[in-house]
């Protein structure tokens, strides 16, 4: 039986310009998503743009644009940003799709069937920029003394004639699922933020907008727009070939995994969930919500002129060292900060001088002492067998820790495996074998080559290009890169191309 895998990143808001912290989700889903198709299941990777809204029809207005043209225009520059990262995504849903809106209105449709929405009038505060509505308890007094949203951004009181969906009903409903299935949200310290939002009493939920048409229309009404986040969280059904229950995408739902960034936490863990209840459809295994970045120990803004472009970073440092620095330095659910140091600092002690100066002396010296070619597997001394155990576990360790989204701790296992390599090769010292044991030298550098086949192995998801190149440098055939190859052993005698470094030191211009 295929073991099937969905996991998703939000579908980001087209009101500007993809940044950081759009790459950093979508890096993380992408490595998550490359380890599962190396571990042998069959992967469905979404991700794509959220088009509609008021936010939108504002920003496309500014922009002396339709909301279409300027739909079109940052969902390509979103595109342009995944292939710049190499995120290896399967679908890129946009909600303007007719399959997504007929997903969509199908969705709103079951839930009216179903005696879950009924039409009212709506009164509140609501956030254009958060495209949310907030009780008079939520607002804080901004620095001009006006009452805001909690997330700062300015409320304006809003009346006019909606669709509520009771939400209000779902509360026992979503504690229970909280408490029984308490991987559902992840990390523990969000989960219990959501379920005390939760126990404070939900109000129904407006759904849909009369004062723009900017959005799919309501089924039978259509006069109103739905709620910019019915649309959007209908996304990942849509996907998947929703309401058809006979598409072939349909036996991926319900998703295993929707990573998001904690300030649309509530919005998946609350509203999506009783949104699928309400329409009788299994809920999703997991929520897990990320953290922010800083960006050189300030919160990123436009306003401070701040907010870095992922490719930039990409067309100074590298594709590989800048995926494995968002990968490695921020604790994966915590929040970190950017800065040109750490970023340098990654790079020249753990890629150049720990991976790389490891694979350059070894393949260097098989070059010079070996004919280049290969050394046989030979008897293995207590120290060897310790190395390759430990590097033969990481598959198995990694994706234990995948599936918790410890991407973090992932990678500090391979890098307590290639601590050890390096450990091993000065202390064994083939350079000196040579003129002592020449067979002994050749056991040797064949214990290093395995294990740099494994770390390669389990760091192609994060570092794709690096490590495709450092599987060739080890005769690694292109169909033998996969976590079950790893059980066949290299054949002896195969002729390795010449070393070449993969990871050089970054050093910094001389200031003129």
């Amino acid at each position: 039986m295929t073991r099937r895998y969905y996991v998703t990143t939000p579908i980001y808001y087209v009101n500007g310009a993809p940044h950081i912290g759009h790459a950093y989700t979508s890096v993380a889903a992408d490595v998550i998503a490359r380890f599962k198709r190396l571990a042998g299941f069959d992967v469905f990777f979404l991700t794509g743009t959220d088009e509609h809204g008021q936010k939108v029809e504002q920003a496309a207005q500014a922009a002396g644009m339709t909301p279409i043209a300027f739909a079109d225009r940052v969902a390509a520059d979103f595109r342009d940003m995944y292939d710049k990262m190499a995120i290896s995504y399967d679908d890129f849903i946009r909600t303007t799709e007719p399959r997504h809106a007929a997903g969509a209105q199908a969705l709103w449709k079951k839930l009216e069937e179903n005696g879950h929405i009924y039409l009212g009038a709506y009164e509140g505060w609501y956030a254009t920029r958060d495209e949310c509505f907030y009780g008079e308890e939520e607002l804080i007094d901004g620095p001009d003394g006006k009452k805001v949203a909690p997330t700062g951004a300015a409320v304006e009181w809003v009346k006019e004639p909606s669709y509520f969906f009771n939400l209000s009903k779902f509360g026992d409903r979503l504690l229970e699922l909280y408490e029984t299935r308490p991987g559902f949200i992840e990390p523990a310290s969000r989960r219990n933020e959501v379920a005390s939002f939760v126990k404070q009493g939900l109000r129904d939920l407006s759904v849909s907008r009369t004062s723009f048409n900017w959005g799919i229309p309501v089924p039978g009404d259509p006069k109103h727009v739905m709620y910019v986040w019915v649309d959007a969280l209908a996304n990942y059904l849509s996907a998947v070939g929703y309401p058809d229950q006979t598409a072939p995408r349909w036996d991926f739902w319900p998703a295993n995994l929707h990573l998001v960034g904690k300030d649309i936490l509530r919005f998946h863990a609350i509203y999506w969930p009783a949104l699928l209840m309400g329409a009788g459809l299994p809920l999703p295994e997991r929520v897990f919500s990320h953290g922010w970045w800083t960006i050189e120990g300030q919160k990123m803004s436009k306003s401070l002129g701040n907010v870095v472009d992922p490719r930039d970073l990409v067309a100074e440092f590298g594709l590989d060292p800048i995926r494995f620095f968002l990968m490695r330095e921020m604790p994966f659910g915590g929040d970190s900060d950017l800065s040109r140091r750490a970023i340098i600092s990654r790079m020249n002690v753990e890629l150049a001088n720990d991976l790389g100066n490891l694979a350059q002396r070894t393949l260097s010296q098989i070059a010079r002492n070996c004919d280049g070619r290969l050394p046989p597997q030979g008897t293995h001394t207590a120290e060897d067998t310790k190395l390759l155990a430990a590097a033969s576990l990481l598959p198995q360790i990694m994706h234990e820790q995948i599936d918790r989204q410890a991407l973090t701790d992932a990678l500090e296992e391979v890098w307590k495996v290639i601590r050890a390599c390096n450990a091993y090769i000065d202390h064994q010292a083939p350079w000196k074998l040579k003129k002592t044991d020449a067979a002994r030298m050749g056991d040797v550098l064949r214990v290093l080559a395995d294990a740099l086949r494994i770390i390669a192995t389990v760091l192609q998801p994060y570092m794709p290009g690096s490590m495709d190149r450092m599987l060739t440098q080890l005769c690694v055939p292109d169909g033998a890169r996969d976590f079950a190859s790893l059980d066949t052993p290299l054949p002896a005698g195969c002729a390795l191309p010449a070393p070449q470094g993969i990871f050089p030191r970054h050093v910094e211009p001389e200031a003129s």
